[in-house]
């Protein structure tokens, strides 16, 4: 089994947002951590544009019960959330109004005027620029959760916090996996890192085997998630086959590992 069977936390905390906009925000936002982890900033800054834009729409649509069709392209990014910046405060919460279209017109100008998926831009992709993109990315999905969530309180703000901190170039996804990619690991640390990177907050016991390539899943339960558990690092569950880091795995992975 593979976790992507399992319903995506993003899209059930997004269940509010109609399919048509979700899932473009959704596959463009985690094409753009992807992305950025791997280093390509020229992609990564196309991701934005497409995760800025299907935001857009969606924001649109809430606010106004109209919106850009996505089979049509947006002429002017910027006075198109203008207009919702000016919209009347009958029509939404501020957040959805005015913070969220600020924040797109600052990402989406970084963008487009810095060389990130533009070809003769004034100043070459960087490392900064792709962080601060990304960042935003993380704070748009962020609030767009606080505010449409289908979630209780404490699981909105668990996957909130996921969202916003943990951005690990050790971490390689592809296809639906996860690779570490450093040689200097054990597979206990190897283990902790991989939950620690993963956005979903509960990880099935087959999976995370998978991903460190480990040679037997009985043993690997037995030699590295049960000690881990006993150490308190992370929660295993046996009826289930879930597994999940705790604050304590965090603090090591934080202070030891990364």
């Amino acid at each position: 089994m593979n976790t992507a069977s399992l319903k995506s936390p993003l899209r059930d905390a997004l269940s509010k947002v109609p399919d048509e906009f979700r899932d473009k925000i959704v596959d463009s936002y985690i094409d753009l951590k992807i992305r950025h982890r791997e280093g390509k900033h020229d992609a990564a800054g196309l991701s934005a544009g497409k995760l800025s834009e299907s935001v857009l729409r969606f924001l649109q649509h809430d606010l106004t019960k109209t919106h850009i069709p996505f089979n049509k392209q947006i002429t002017n990014f910027i006075d198109e959330c203008e207009k919702l910046i000016r919209l009347s405060h009958n029509l939404g919460v501020e957040s959805i109004r005015i913070v969220i279209p600020r924040a797109m017109i600052f990402m989406y100008t970084l963008r487009s005027k810095r060389g990130i998926g533009h070809i003769g831009g004034d100043v070459d992709a960087n490392v900064i620029d792709g962080a601060t993109i990304t960042r935003l990315a993380d704070w748009i999905l962020c609030e767009l959760i606080r505010v449409y969530h289908n979630l209780s309180l404490e699981e909105a703000d668990t996957l909130i916090n996921s969202l916003s901190t943990r951005n690990v170039p050790d971490v390689w996804e592809i296809g639906g996996k996860k690779r570490v990619l450093r040689n200097d690991l054990d597979f206990k640390q190897i283990t902790l890192l991989l939950l620690y990177a993963s956005v979903d907050s509960v990880v099935l016991a087959e999976d995370i085997y998978s991903w460190t390539k480990y040679s037997n899943l009985g043993m690997y339960k037995k030699s590295v998630l049960i000690p881990l558990h006993n150490a308190n690092l992370i929660e295993y569950d046996a009826s289930t086959q879930t597994v999940v880091i705790s604050p304590s795995g965090i603090k090591q992975v934080e202070e030891s590992i990364i």
